[in-house]
């Protein structure tokens, strides 16, 4: 599909615009010819990748919190967006042990706060919400989660996603019920991502912003969980799912609204210990130690995603294996070590790369 002929000219509203996926987002929106405003907290540190691609120079940038019910509304109803991809979230399982409510807050009650601003737009809008691959009930077994799966969550990061979702099914239901399309315009659609991986995340507690601090150091790279299996992909592939589903929802709102899984495919689930020493093969030195860790906040053990539905019916793809996709990552960080100041022009050279797949 023709993304550029989709999005070029068209209004873009992107919360976490200056995250690790926003940021990704935001560059390739912008080499699309979207016209975008952001909205999320300031970058953390000066590495991190939107500012790397001087992100105030793409969009129209606005930092506030996602709690500020009047100022989001007012942004989102100000720029008239056809196109609203949200992403801001706390994103980090381990962080939420630490500030469950506030990881609630933002996660499910921001979610209500985008759609109570869309419920004030009186144009046509298309909305991709983005939650995660841990909404699902984890029972830790070996069969992939299909999105009629049923919702949960051991901590409060997934749990909170799980809360969203609740949020979004209430808001479609009540509000932008599929059977009243004609009145109310609105597509709505949620992305399901498995744990992304790529160039630019420096996040705490994350596996490849981890390797890459202890590679950089010189020190062993510390693995909490080596046998856990996750559904790994490179950061492009759910992006690509999500313009992919904005693409579809537009066209056709009532066919394409629902939930939608991005993951890798069946045999390209890989194990924390696989990831880490493809990672440090790659880097080309160091080594890693799992110590035995006590009292640790619970994390799962496996998680499986079926994305036959988005193959289906959206005809998307994973263009990366999970070794490309480490080695892509693992490239972009060397490079960046290597020479900063060209990652704006090296992230972009790596969208239009995948793209062209």
């Amino acid at each position: 599909m023709d993304l550029k002929a989709v999005y070029q000219g068209k209004k873009v509203f992107l919360t976490g615009h200056t995250g690790f996926k926003g940021a990704w987002l935001l560059q390739w929106l912008h080499m699309l010819g979207a016209q975008v405003k952001g909205y999320a907290l300031a970058p953390e540190q000066e590495e991190d990748l939107y500012n790397l691609i001087q992100g105030d120079t793409l969009c129209e940038s606005v930092i506030a919190d996602l709690r500020d019910r009047e100022k989001l509304e007012a942004e989102i109803v100000a720029f008239q967006p056809d196109f609203i991809f949200h992403l801001a979230a706390q994103p980090l399982v381990r962080l939420s042990y630490e500030i469950p409510a506030d990881t609630f807050a933002i996660n499910a009650i921001g979610t209500a706060y985008v759609l109570d601003a869309v419920r004030q737009l009186e144009k046509p809008c298309t909305i991709v919400l983005i939650t995660t691959d841990k909404v699902y009930e984890n029972k830790e077994w070996v069969y992939p989660y299909r999105e009629t799966d049923r919702l949960g969550g051991y901590d409060p990061y997934s749990a909170s996603k799980a809360c969203a979702e609740l949020v979004i099914n209430s808001y479609v239901q009540s509000f932008f019920n599929p059977a009243a399309y004609e009145q109310h315009r609105k597509g709505i659609a949620v992305g399901r991502a498995g744990n992304v991986i790529g160039g630019g995340d420096w996040a705490k507690d994350r596996i490849i912003p981890d390797i890459v601090r202890a590679l950089r150091n010189d020190v062993p790279v510390t693995v909490r969980n080596p046998k856990a299996v996750r559904p790994w992909q490179h950061v492009l592939e759910p992006l690509g799912g999500y313009l992919l589903l904005g693409a579809k929802l537009a066209t056709e709102p009532i066919r394409y609204g629902g939930a939608w899984n991005f993951g890798p495919q069946a045999e390209d689930n890989k194990t924390v210990g696989e990831v880490v020493e493809a990672a440090i093969s790659i880097w080309g030195s160091g080594s890693h130690v799992s110590p035995n860790l006590i009292n640790q906040p619970h994390e799962a053990g496996l998680l499986k995603l079926d994305i036959s539905k988005a193959i289906s019916e959206l005809r998307w793809l994973p263009k990366y294996t999970s070794h490309k996709a480490i080695t892509e990552t693992i490239n972009w960080y060397k490079a960046f070590c290597s020479d900063k100041s060209e990652m704006s022009s090296y992230t972009t050279e790596t969208i239009r790369q995948y793209s062209e797949l």
